[in-house]
């Protein structure tokens, strides 16, 4: 039988989740749920290039003291829809568990296609850099995290040095991301967003696989059929095959987007990704 505080999360839900977006929803949801106390947006909407796409937020916790380790998150979407004014709910899980957060927008299809997106990450990071110090975060000290279309996103710039930021960046980890996807399906999501990329092994993070990439969690569920579990499962392969360090964990009956509401507080019974990722942040960031 389900718990009055679970009847009424679901009460307040339904309607949300038909009047506005799904991720809107969620955000009202994790905000009306207990926990997490004690965050704070630092900035809203500092911009990074001149496109209106190319702006970040940065979220800390309260209080804090000294210089604290940094996580850039992108989002996914297919690499053509997302923002960050959905994805609060991510933001601040990690600040609460002691990271300043960092949050960027970055240009999507078909405005953009292969490589902007990516390159779009890369000026977030160097923005990061230039600038985090002065919100109490530590510049030695940053790693990158995303979901799906994100999580492509932070595993390039973390193996694939021709971005220009890889050697910054200090750990990273992953969820449910595409890591060894080809051949791409016609006409879908990553043609239209990679087609045009004349070598589209270099769209592929596998390929960049390296002895000594920074730190690698790999998250995934193991019901995810949108991106499959063997794209974790491969990468890891790769790079530990070569002497690095990454770690797979495959969550039992968790799908796609499960394993991203599992930042969210109502849903973290679905999975540990909040606890698994800042722990493993918390471990290989701290000096």
């Amino acid at each position: 039988m389900m718990s009055r505080r679970s009847l009424l999360t679901v009460a307040v839900l339904s309607p949300l989740v038909a009047a506005c977006s799904r991720l809107g929803a969620l955000n009202g949801i994790n905000n009306l749920t207990p926990g997490d106390g004690g965050v704070k947006q630092l900035v809203d909407g500092a911009a990074f290039g001149s496109d209106p796409r190319q702006t970040l937020e940065i979220w800390a916790p309260k209080g804090a003291t000294g210089k604290l380790p940094v996580v850039v998150f992108f989002y996914g979407g297919s690499w053509n829809s997302g923002g960050r004014d959905g994805y609060g709910f991510a933001a601040k899980a990690l600040a609460a568990r002691g990271f300043v957060v960092v949050l960027p927008d970055y240009r999507l299809v078909p405005q953009v296609r292969w490589p902007t997106f990516v390159e779009d990450g890369a000026a977030a990071l160097k923005w990061v850099a230039a600038n985090i110090a002065k919100h109490g975060g530590d510049p030695g000290q940053v790693a990158v995290m995303g979901h799906s279309a994100g999580a492509h996103i932070a595993l390039l710039l973390a193996l694939d040095r021709r971005w220009g930021v890889a050697d910054g960046i200090k750990a990273a980890v992953s969820l449910a991301g595409p890591a060894d996807f080809l051949p791409f399906v016609a006409g879908g999501a990553a043609d239209a967003a990679m087609g045009n990329a004349g070598d589209l092994v270099q769209t592929q993070p596998i390929h960049f696989a390296r002895l000594d990439a920074p730190p690698l969690l790999l998250l995934h569920g193991d019901a995810d059929t949108t991106v499959l579990p063997r794209n974790s499962l491969r990468l890891a392969n790769a790079v530990t095959d070569l002497g690095g360090r990454a770690e797979v964990r495959l969550y039992a009956g968790v799908g796609h987007i499960g394993i991203l509401l599992a930042l969210s507080k109502p849903f973290r019974s679905k999975a540990n990704t909040l606890t698994d990722s800042s722990n493993f942040l918390l471990k290989t960031l701290t000096p």
